[in-house]
């Protein structure tokens, strides 16, 4: 029952200023009454608006008694503020200089092996494994070093099929007959063609010519320096071509895939230093460089993959591992402001300069590139410019809401107070 007397007073008094805003809009626009003489129709010096040359603009006595003040300028770049009350909501100045700029881009990455140290160990024959030497994941293997023995029936008859044609080499070598010693020959190459081709090294191939005796079981070696990271080699196990044995990683040099957003690619370059860092163990920093960019982008996160590629001392970053990287981007010496002098209206950057006494002039300015908490001032600030830095909003709200109430003084019945 109470609320129907409430919303006709609130609708009544909505009218009511609307009605004062429309004539105060459209005041200048409506001609005055012409002070015209009975049955007489009015001269152009009476018509609004009608000037002749050499004219003095009439009086505020002559223009028919006092008429309210006009408005004060809105659109004035200055506002004054007593310097108590700049004390007391804690402004702060500061000189416009160039200063060294430095962009910082971080990201969180995921270490990963080094594609191009990584190998896997499997065989090109059927065998069975007879003994191991490398027998647990982790364990750390130099090039060259035996991993197993295998006992295969190609292997065997491979050799005998050698020392074979080596013998026949030596027995009909000087044959007066050039296709028998050229027969001997061609079986002896084919025999050490296929040693090469299931991978057996040149070192047996010479015990076997020196010695004469044909080994039962032949050892495997590992083709990189690294540690073992996966495993299926078991003893007694029977192996056939292809199988994976080993997987072996030289993790001393490792990759990080970070994620970069589409906004700051530009900034990044091939070769580029960065800085990887732990969360969870602050005093490990290691340095490394920008490998590679890839070519595609995450249409979801709007990143692309950026790979970083650094010495593992220790082998102290695991594979799967998440570091921190940072990346320092130069800008050289330019204008800059901090960016909290800063007051983003809709389209526009304004910056508050200070000329002292409390009078403050708002300045529209063109911004550059961002480094942390400076932003470079393209134009409209020179060096030796004194500027706000703090409390730039309250500043801003204090002289919008001034200029409001100028510019309802001038209203009717509207009266202001210091």
């Amino acid at each position: 029952m109470t609320r129907r007397p409430l919303y006709i007073g609130l609708t009544l008094l909505l009218t009511v200023g609307l009605a004062i805003t429309w004539w105060w809009a459209t005041r200048d626009s409506m001609p005055a009454p012409p002070e015209t003489q009975p049955d007489a129709m009015p001269t152009h010096e009476a018509m609004p608006g009608m000037e002749h040359p050499g004219d003095k603009p009439a009086s505020k006595a002559q223009a028919g008694g006092d008429l309210p003040s006009p408005p004060p300028d809105l659109t004035s770049r200055t506002v004054t503020i007593s310097p108590e009350r700049l004390q007391t909501i804690g402004v702060k100045f500061e000189e416009v200089a160039r200063r060294p700029l430095e962009k910082v881009i971080r990201t969180v990455g995921r270490v990963a092996i080094d594609e191009r140290r990584f190998a896997r160990v499997n065989l090109k024959f059927a065998g069975w494994i007879d003994e191991l030497f490398v027998s647990a994941i982790g364990d750390h293997v130099k090039k060259g070093q035996s991993l197993f023995t295998i006992y295969s029936p190609d292997i065997v008859a491979t050799q005998e099929e050698y020392l074979l044609a080596l013998q026949s080499i030596r027995e009909l070598g000087q044959s007066e007959f050039p296709e028998v010693s050229r027969g001997a020959k061609d079986l002896l190459e084919a025999t050490r063609r296929r040693f090469q081709l299931w991978d057996i090294t040149p070192d047996h191939i010479r015990d076997l010519e020196q010695t004469g005796k044909v080994l039962r079981t032949l050892p495997m070696h590992s083709p990189i320096t690294g540690t073992v990271i996966r495993m299926e080699a078991r003893r007694g196990t029977y192996v056939s071509p292809g199988t994976e044995l080993y997987m072996i990683a030289d993790l001393a040099h490792i990759w990080i895939l970070g994620d970069i957003y589409e906004y700051e690619l530009p900034f990044i370059t091939i070769g580029q230093g960065a800085t990887v860092t732990l969360s969870y163990d602050p005093s490990t920093k290691l340095h490394g460089h920008v490998g590679f960019i890839y070519p595609t982008l995450d249409p979801k996160t709007r990143t692309a993959k950026v790979r970083f590629e650094l010495e593992n001392p220790g082998e102290k970053l695991k594979p799967e591992m998440y570091a921190n990287v940072a990346l320092k981007i130069p800008f050289g010496t330019r204008l800059a402001v901090p960016r909290d002098a800063v007051i983003e209206s809709g389209e526009r950057q304004l910056i508050f300069i200070h000329h002292g006494g409390g009078k403050l002039e708002w300045r529209s300015v063109k911004l550059g590139v961002s480094a942390e908490d400076w932003v470079e001032v393209v134009e409209g600030l020179k060096e030796g410019d004194h500027i706000i830095t703090s409390a730039n909003f309250l500043i801003d709200s204090e002289s919008q809401l001034k200029a409001a109430v100028s510019g309802m003084a001038g209203m009717p019945g509207m009266k202001m107070k210091d």
